[in-house]
């Protein structure tokens, strides 16, 4: 049941961040600095290798925060929620921020970033407590 959990939470996640940068794309690109082609696509050969990499992330992610919530005793959909909203706000948004901090992103880059850093981690423990 363990390894069902962490697939379908890191599925969720995986969706939620589509979802998160369609929204957001033109900003996103704008801030991130991509170059677009004449039609306002972004240039480039369309490699899936950063769907490949956010695939694999999500699962490290999501086995992750199952396994902090098995020793922690995070139970149920409520409790799942507010912890990964938790992991997104206190771990992974503040080293997002930093890192961007460092390298002189824009700051809309980071405000674009660091939500899905909040919102991915929140809908994998959503579904997490499901299970």
């Amino acid at each position: 049941m363990g390894v069902i959990a962490v697939l379908v939470a890191a599925l969720a996640g995986f969706v939620m961040g589509a979802v998160w940068y369609t929204t957001l794309a033109r900003p996103w690109m704008s801030a991130a600095g991509i170059p677009l082609d004449e039609n306002g696509k972004p240039q480039g050969n369309g490699s899936a290798m950063p769907f490949v990499i956010s695939g694999v992330a999500m699962i490290l992610v999501s086995g992750m925060m199952r396994h902090m919530f098995a020793t922690s005793g995070i139970d149920g959909p409520f409790a799942g929620l507010v912890a990964g909203l938790g992991v997104g706000l206190f771990f992974i948004t503040p080293w997002v921020a930093m890192n961007y901090a460092y390298a002189m992103r824009p700051r809309r880059l980071t405000i674009i970033d660091g939500g899905y850093s909040v919102l991915g981690p929140g809908i994998i423990g959503l579904v997490l407590g499901l299970f």
